[in-house]
């Protein structure tokens, strides 16, 4: 199962179905089912008023539990500061393991096909931390490369969301990492830590319209 943004579920010209998430699934030979809407984030609420705790509740926490849950996002997060952004993503990942004792989690940073702002990086550091704090994995795509050519070819006329060729080129490398990684799975014993006091993600603040 996947929660994201615009880039997981797909925009513009690429359907949900042949976004990148579907084709990492279709790449290992599984079943995707894929959660989330464009412009939200962990804590970015977009045009369709949800951050990504809200997507997990609303469209996953009532099915059977997955084998893997990728959590993929951040690049709709970047006009918040840090600290409300780690309490966001932490709260989220206490959800998903008291709903899902089981089930593996994989953190995918803020994706960017061309060159990122400096923002972009803070909310990646700032993920990954939280990641490393609640045992899972996080793959950061701002380590790769994906222009390599003409940048038409992975980049939409926006500038920011990738073509057909981009998401498949996504796919490519999340499924690889899906299938190399030794990701820590949350044992049934795990028990979600709780926050001393913890804002609801985005739900008194306010968003703008992102990817």
């Amino acid at each position: 199962m996947f929660v994201g943004d615009s880039f997981t579920v797909g925009s513009g010209p690429v359907p949900t179905g042949r976004a990148y998430a579907a084709e990492t699934a279709r790449l290992l030979g599984a079943q995707p089912v894929i959660a989330g809407a464009g412009s939200t984030g962990y804590l970015n609420r977009g045009r369709v008023g949800r951050d990504f705790l809200t997507s997990f509740e609303v469209e996953l926490s009532w099915r059977p539990a997955p084998e893997v849950l990728v959590i993929s996002g951040g690049h709709n997060d970047r006009r918040w500061g840090t600290p409300v952004l780690r309490q966001a993503a932490s709260r989220l990942l206490w959800t998903v393991k008291a709903r899902w004792p089981r089930t593996r989690v994989v953190m995918v940073g803020p994706i960017w096909i061309d060159r990122a702002p400096p923002k972009a990086y803070a909310v990646r550091d700032a993920l990954a931390e939280v990641a490393a704090q609640e045992g899972v994995a996080f793959l950061d795509p701002l380590r790769e490369r994906w222009v390599t050519g003409d940048r038409a070819e992975v980049l939409l006329p926006d500038g920011v969301h990738p073509t057909l060729a981009g998401h498949a080129r996504l796919a490519r490398w999340l499924s690889r990492r899906l299938a190399d990684s030794a990701a820590p799975t949350n044992g049934p014993s795990a028990r979600p830590r709780q926050p001393a006091s913890v804002q609801g993600p985005g739900r008194s603040l306010p968003g703008y319209q992102g990817p």
